[in-house]
């Protein structure tokens, strides 16, 4: 897997219209990693895609019907078997992160780059899920200036409205991974 302007290479893209350009074309200097699945709990089937480019069919199950309203996307989507969509470039804007903050800034969908896990805050990801992750984070660290201490969950840039990824999500894991000497922060302590 490489990355060609902006895109991934060898992966599904769905293009996204919920997305735009970023401030004065910033490069990213954030990684916000979320988890979702729809209906909620549910895995596989058409509906991730459908909502991230305003085609969810509110008719298609009752959940659907307070979402399909909403302009929202992540850059990238990883299924649980380690599939991978990307939806955004990542040199443009994915509507992925709402009213947030991290590190005293604002506004960080103007910065980060979303990526979301197929699963649920409370079920284990699977290997394929965090091999997949990891391989896609290396890459990100090479191409933009995202370090490793400015990789987060969606949880604490938006504590209020958020909890995801949630506490299955097992951060130590994720570090070894990606090769990055564990972080001293409370996603450490989570693990």
């Amino acid at each position: 897997m490489q990355l060609e302007a902006g895109w991934l290479t060898g992966v599904k893209r769905v293009p996204s219209p919920h997305c735009d350009a970023r401030p004065d074309e910033e490069p990213p200097s954030l990684l916000v990693i979320h988890n979702i699945s729809l209906p909620p709990g549910e895995f596989g089937g058409p509906y991730i895609d459908q909502l991230f480019t305003a085609t969810l069919d509110p008719q298609a199950h009752p959940y659907f019907r307070d979402i399909s309203h909403l302009r929202v996307s992540a850059h990238c989507l990883i299924r649980r078997d380690g599939g991978i969509v990307q939806y955004v470039p990542f040199d443009k804007r994915a509507w992925h992160a709402g009213v947030s903050q991290f590190a005293g800034r604002e506004r960080c969908n103007d910065f980060s780059i979303g990526i979301e896990l197929e699963g649920t805050d409370t079920l284990p990801f699977t290997q394929e899920q965090y091999q997949q992750l990891a391989c896609i984070t290396r890459l990100l660290l090479n191409q933009y200036p995202i370090t490793p201490q400015c990789i987060t969950g969606h949880s604490d840039i938006a504590p209020q409205r958020k909890t995801d990824p949630g506490p299955a999500f097992d951060w130590q894991h994720y570090h070894q991974l990606i090769q990055v000497p564990e972080i001293d922060d409370k996603r450490s302590e989570r693990s």
